[in-house]
């Protein structure tokens, strides 16, 4: 009788945890799917816990070469909100491909920022990377906050808490890296990285932003042209340049090749198109733009 007491109890214990939802695990979470890293982190500082931050794009992978796969598919799908950078940092704008076929909103960082423009073969395009200046990843915030105060007006007031939080911290990041950069003297002021992706950054802080390939890594990745390789090892020559930076989602062996062609050393990998890996130092925005920035003074002052 006592086994047979027992026996029934569990049986009853069983059925009861497996008619309660695993703890933890929130059904109704809304979802927000980020084309790049840098897009999520900023999504996260503002929504916390409320909604479940997915990211297409890995730490270290690059937008402008990324190819969208199935399961990049199945993810739009879950999602109740699509976030991109925009300007075609998607090459190809695969985030757009992606959120039209599966009829999902998508908010974009970019709008309402004052666009640095470049010349690529006779056409002006708007560079896409933005986010290096803090002053244009607090737009990103206002864009993200007010998609998803939009979609989600019951917890705008909480959103919009979050986001002066983070505002009020990129403020102070932008001064902090000011007082940095002050311990390198003007004239060596140039920055050497794998692509142009600095140029927010470099107009910000006083530099001058040189690169061997354009904006988008897919020329890079079919290599520089002679002429523009050429004009770039002279140009560090006649910079009296001490270092020049690699890119942590962009092939190095360029840089490294033209480091040793121009007689100076290369300064460190600097976090570009994407944030570290969880867990380093550069997990997020804010510690990739303080990583970068030590590197760069380190190397440059």
């Amino acid at each position: 009788m006592q086994r047979t007491g027992f026996v029934a109890a569990l049986v009853l214990a069983v059925s009861w945890l497996l008619a309660v939802p695993a703890l933890g695990k929130n059904e109704d979470r809304q979802v927000i799917v980020c084309s790049t890293t840098q897009a999520a982190d900023f999504a996260r500082q503002i929504v916390g816990d409320t909604w479940e931050v997915l990211c297409v794009l890995a730490p270290g992978q690059d937008p402008h070469l990324y190819q969208i796969t199935p399961k990049d598919t199945e993810l739009i799908a879950r999602a109740d909100l699509c976030v991109h950078n925009g300007w075609h940092l998607e090459g190809k704008d695969w985030m757009k491909t992606l959120t039209d076929g599966e009829g999902k909103p998508l908010a974009t960082c970019v709008t309402g920022i004052e666009p640095y423009e470049l010349d690529e073969d006779g056409n002006t395009v708007q560079d896409p990377h933005a986010w290096f200046s803090p002053k244009n990843a607090q737009i990103y915030v206002r864009n993200i906050l007010r998609a998803v105060s939009q979609s989600d007006p019951d917890h705008a007031e909480e959103y919009d808490a979050r986001a002066r939080l983070f505002i009020g911290q990129l403020r102070t990041l932008h001064v902090w890296i000011q007082s940095q950069v002050n311990d390198i003297p003007a004239n060596r002021r140039v920055l050497v990285t794998s692509h142009d992706a600095f140029n927010y950054f470099c107009r910000d802080y006083g530099f001058e932003a040189r690169s061997p390939a354009g904006w988008n890594t897919g020329e890079e990745a079919a290599g520089s042209t002679p002429e523009r390789r050429r004009k770039t090892v002279d140009s560090i020559r006649e910079a009296g340049v001490k270092a020049i930076f690699v890119e942590t989602s962009v092939n190095p062996t360029m840089i490294e090749e033209i480091a040793k062609e121009a007689g100076v050393q290369v300064g460190g990998a600097l976090y570009s198109d994407s944030m570290g890996k969880p867990g380093s130092a550069g997990e997020s925005y804010i510690g990739m733009m303080r990583e970068n920035v030590l590197k760069i003074v380190s190397a440059l002052k």
